[in-house]
């Protein structure tokens, strides 16, 4: 019998892939399918799911008065990173399969596209969870309970884009959990901080995929998929100064509730800077620069993280 993850696949491009990434040129071609399955030649999916693991561990090292976060759990949550996001956009494709099918940006995807089949794919996602399972496991009880609650959540996520117009609302709910993770696995507890700092990553995330959903939603309406751009519309910037706002006044209560210093807050005004230029300079019927503007939420995510850093530094002194 084949090994499901060791079978020759097709070498076709996906529509929507990173031309000339290493994962369409390095990688032996069997492989290739595989890695366009997990989106490893689009990064920003895993720092938008890292983000929050981070500057949660950060902000539970500052107000500890630790110059700095543990650094194996940050090495810990970055293969954690990659390797869950790499099962939930397995997981998301298997679940779409159907929809992908009918969309020119995604038919091209593995599963539709026939590089790929279900079974490999279930396997694919089975390895990738097992990863996740291990990293989890390395980060103590307190953690490990957290990273299993978040299971459920991240299960039904695929699904409500056909039932809501709010998808957005249940992807933050799971990208966001790293909120809860990176304290708890710092301090084996809860704490309001990680709490406000996990409701304002939601915002954060609603805000963000609203952009990058502007991409699709002309074959969205086609298809009938639902989501915050359809139901935004024009309204979008108005929207997204609302959800960014909320996401800075949350991550401000928490930096008060942690007790952090000046540095921390600096870090945080330049991220709020960031979201404003993002609403300054959306145009929701521009798919590239949507897709550039999500894109930026990387950058975001360093301001904010080099903030909390510096100001655990000042414990050194």
């Amino acid at each position: 019998m084949t090994d499901p993850l060791s079978s020759p696949s097709a070498s076709g491009i996906v529509a929507d892939a990173v031309r000339g990434h290493w994962a369409d040129t390095i990688l032996p071609v069997w492989m290739r399918p595989y890695a366009r399955l997990a989106r490893w030649e689009r990064p920003i999916g895993w720092w938008l799911l890292l983000w929050p693991c981070w500057w949660s561990a950060a902000l539970a090292a500052d107000g500890a008065g630790r110059a700095w976060p543990n650094p194996w759990h940050l090495v810990l949550f970055l293969i954690g990173a990659v390797a869950m996001r790499g099962a939930g956009c397995t997981w998301n494709d298997l679940v779409d399969r159907e929809i992908d099918d009918k969309v020119a940006r995604t038919r091209s995807r593995p599963i539709p596209s026939g590089q790929v089949s279900v079974r490999q794919a279930q396997a694919f996602l089975a390895l990738q969870a097992f990863v996740g399972l291990m990293v989890l496991l390395q980060l103590g009880g307190f953690a490990i309970v957290l990273g299993f609650l978040s299971l459920g959540v991240v299960a039904i996520y695929p699904f409500m884009k056909r039932y809501t117009d709010w998808p957005q609302a249940f992807l933050g709910l799971a990208f966001s959990w790293g909120a809860l993770m990176g304290w708890g696995a710092a301090r084996g507890e809860l704490a309001l901080a990680p709490v406000l700092l996990y409701l304002g990553a939601i915002a954060w995330t609603i805000g963000y995929d609203t952009i990058y959903a502007h991409q699709d939603k002309e074959d969205d309406a086609i298809v009938g998929v639902r989501s915050t751009a359809r139901l935004f519309g024009e309204r979008t910037r108005g929207w997204l100064i609302g959800l960014y706002g909320l996401t800075v006044a949350l991550f401000g209560a928490a930096l008060v509730a942690t007790g952090v210093g000046p540095l921390a807050f600096l870090g945080l005004a330049g991220f709020a800077g960031h979201l404003g230029w993002q609403v300054w300079r959306v145009d929701i019927d521009d798919p590239d620069l949507c897709l550039r503007l999500f894109r930026s939420n990387r950058d975001a995510g360093w301001i904010l993280f080099a903030g909390l850093v510096a100001d655990g530094l000042r414990h050194l002194f």
